[in-house]
């Protein structure tokens, strides 16, 4: 019938597929068409997933980022042979905005998902490997650990009673001991993966990238040696970001990116424009130009990243430049 699609024409047509997860379910939704199912966010639920989508062509698979929940699809679908997008929440609620869906539901986030993918096409990427993902987990429990000892290290500074300060202090003691068990783990599982060491190793040879700086690069930006520099430093929410219109010409600043990778690499600078001889000379030149110390340090930190970059790439370790 006219205005139609029936499912042998279905099947001919390039589909984008938005998958909405949670918990409990996966929500799905084919564009065009607006084929729409639910299935359990199980490997039963995703064989169901997949006959579904065998009855289809499908070129891209948008999935929304959710911490945990979208890593089986993810994984499954991938294995299966589908190109399949993790794509941040933040842009897709942009996108649905700008389209005038402002109610939100996981059928109508599963329709916006695969409207995304066909309009924006956001690349496709293999899961990264499940000793990556649990270090990672490992990494960001090690950082909260780090904030509460440093808020109660602060909150025993402004206590007035002997009783609360001693109990603070316990409490201190007890959050050390806990980071020291995971750090502990980590080096444990790095030492475990012959490619990790040695990736670890090339990037502790730079000076002032210690312990906790080579851990974040290693396992927060996996992708270190397979980008360029530039794209190394976005990642890492480094890259100053232009702003720009007509005559005026804004400030650039830094924006986005990875955290942890960012806060590690920061410790590591304020190491470095002490003990890096190139990277002090390089700081002392910026401020000697009038740069703010911030500003200086952070195009230190971009240094650090473009040079990690570059050492793995040539999976060699850092030697000094000598005249």
């Amino acid at each position: 019938m006219q205005g139609k699609t029936t499912p042998e024409q279905d099947a001919n047509v390039e589909q984008s597929v938005g998958i909405d997860a949670c918990k409990e379910f996966l929500d799905v939704h084919a564009h065009p068409g607006g084929l729409v199912m639910r299935a359990p966010n199980t490997p039963a639920g995703l064989k169901k997933i997949k006959r579904f989508l065998a009855k289809k062509r499908v070129r891209l698979i948008v999935i929304e980022a959710t911490g945990k929940f979208h890593r089986l699809a993810q994984r499954h679908l991938h294995a299966a042979g589908y190109a399949v997008a993790v794509v941040n929440p933040l842009f897709v609620r942009l996108f649905a905005q700008s389209m005038g869906q402002f109610a939100k539901t996981d059928r109508l986030d599963a329709r916006v998902l695969a409207i995304y993918g066909a309009t924006i096409a956001p690349k496709a990427r293999p899961p990264q490997p499940q000793t990556i993902v649990d270090l990672q987990e490992i990494l960001s429990t090690r950082a909260a650990a780090v904030e509460e000892r440093t808020a109660i290290i602060n909150r025993r500074k402004a206590a007035q009673g002997d009783f609360v300060r001693k109990k603070l202090q316990k409490r201190i003691a007890q959050i050390e001991a806990h980071i020291d068990e995971l750090e502990a783990e980590i080096m444990k599982r790095v030492k475990a993966d012959s490619a990790l060491l040695r990736r670890y190793e090339l990037l502790e040879s730079i000076p002032g990238i210690g312990m906790v700086a080579a851990l974040s690069l290693c396992i927060g930006l996996p992708e270190l040696g397979a980008c360029t520099g530039k794209a190394a430093s976005l990642l890492a929410g480094l890259a100053p970001l232009a702003d720009d219109s007509g005559k005026y010409a804004g400030e650039r600043h830094i924006k986005g990116g990875r955290a942890l990778v960012r806060t590690g690499l920061y410790f590591a600078a304020l190491t470095a424009t002490t003990w890096n001889k190139p990277l002090k000379a390089f700081h002392e030149r910026l401020i000697a130009n009038g740069k703010e110390f911030k500003v200086a340090l952070t195009a230190v930190m971009r240094k650090l990243v473009e040079l990690a970059n570059v050492l793995i790439k040539e999976d060699r370790p850092w030697t000094p430049v000598h005249a």
